[in-house]
């Protein structure tokens, strides 16, 4: 219930509208990487490979006792090296073309930040970065799920990172007119599904996740914190940056991922939103959800994190997937802060400005990006392997 939302430290930002952000503030990297690796990884790539580590550390890898060809990732990003992009530009225009980094190109790549969480860590199965806008968080879990179930893996390091906190990219946001732009009062800035708002809140991070298949979890007697039951993704070929009207394309993302999961709408017990505080995806998704959900749409808990981390972008699904496996384990629901002044148009239950204590034994994940890319996930509370029928 803690807005994260200040202004931004990491460059001036004098003359544009927008001046705040979900900075990840006091990042030492040297404490996940290699101080002499540092400078070849732009600050995405330096994310997912400090996540990454935690993550391992977290699950309790033992990667020596893990057969490196077995073993993938897959990590989305929107954008990629967008820092590195702009401190080259200006290396090329004030210094000329023999300033440019050698490590330009490796740097900027979206993919390279799932390679170099390959090479720390000697994974050597499959391999690749998803970008479909704000949805490559939730399509590379996804689709580590789909690894995972076609037997190409035993094991994934899965998720999302981005970095898009830089004078270019705030500079294309706010052209567009999508970010909020109250700047007097930061954390109240990002206030999904709330009449008053004016647009989202960039964010930076990265999410990940080890996904295993339960056999591979349970010969190693890992600790299961939940486990993916559905995805579901598809386009809404309609608008660069508008959502199809009535949320189309996201409820069929949902339906996709609830039938993968063999369930009924109503045993969903909470949804995370992609909820961006901006006026139409918060409208559309919130029509989007009453198409698949129908009178239980006003019934089942929803909120969105965004309110108070910002908009991760590429990281978001990622971050929101956790989000729900906590409210699995917790059985507490975050709240969607921020909430003061209802819309006509986005008239469901919100979970508004204090978390809620209720058990969640089914949790959905929702992502959409520009493009018209959607991916949803299912997540379901583990039952023990004794229960188990397959």
């Amino acid at each position: 219930g803690v807005s994260g939302i200040d202004h931004i430290t990491r460059f001036d930002t004098n003359g544009f509208s927008s001046k705040i952000a979900g900075e990840v503030k006091d990042f030492e990297p040297d404490k996940y990487i290699e101080k002499k690796e540092i400078k070849r990884l732009d600050r995405f790539t330096q994310f997912a490979v400090s996540a990454s580590k935690m993550a391992i550390e977290d699950a309790k890898l033992n990667l020596n006792d893990t057969d490196p060809n077995r073993a993938g990732v897959i990590v989305g990003s929107g954008i990629g090296g967008s820092e590195t992009w702009e401190q080259q530009h200006i290396n090329l225009v004030k210094k000329g073309p023999r300033r440019v980094s050698p490590f330009f190109v490796p740097m900027i790549i979206s993919n390279m930040a799932s390679g170099q969480v390959s090479m720390a860590f000697n994974l050597k199965g499959p391999n690749f970065t998803v970008v479909t806008a704000c949805a490559s968080g939730t399509n590379a879990i996804g689709e580590a799920f789909r690894v995972l179930q076609d037997d190409k893996a035993d094991l994934m390091i899965a998720g999302g990172t981005e970095a898009p906190l830089t004078q270019l990219s705030l500079a294309g946001f706010c052209s567009m007119r999508a970010l909020s732009t109250r700047n007097d009062d930061p954390t109240k800035a990002s206030r999904p599904f709330d009449k008053e708002r004016d647009g989202f809140v960039m964010g930076e991070g990265a999410g990940i996740v080890v996904m295993e298949t339960l056999e591979n979890a349970l010969k190693r007697n890992a600790h299961i914190y939940a486990e993916i039951v559905g995805y579901g993704s598809t386009a809404d070929a309609y608008h660069l940056t508008q959502p199809a009207p009535g949320g189309e394309g996201a409820a069929r993302a949902m339906n996709l991922a609830i039938n993968d999961a063999d369930l009924k709408p109503e045993e969903i017990n909470y949804i995370n939103a992609h909820g961006t505080s901006t006026t139409l995806n918060d409208e559309y998704e919130t029509l989007a959800i009453k198409r698949v959900f129908g009178e239980y749409a006003y019934k089942v808990p929803i909120s969105s994190i965004k309110s108070m981390t910002g908009h991760l972008m590429g990281a978001s699904g990622a971050i929101e997937l956790i989000t729900c496996v906590l409210t699995i384990l917790n059985n507490k629901i975050p709240p969607t802060i921020n909430y003061e002044y209802s819309d006509p148009k986005c008239d469901l239950y919100y979970v508004p400005n204090k978390s809620i204590n209720k058990t969640v034994n089914v949790a959905l994940s929702n992502s959409m990006g520009f493009g018209g890319h959607n991916a949803c996930i299912v997540l379901k509370k583990y039952e023990d392997k004794e229960n188990k029928t397959k």
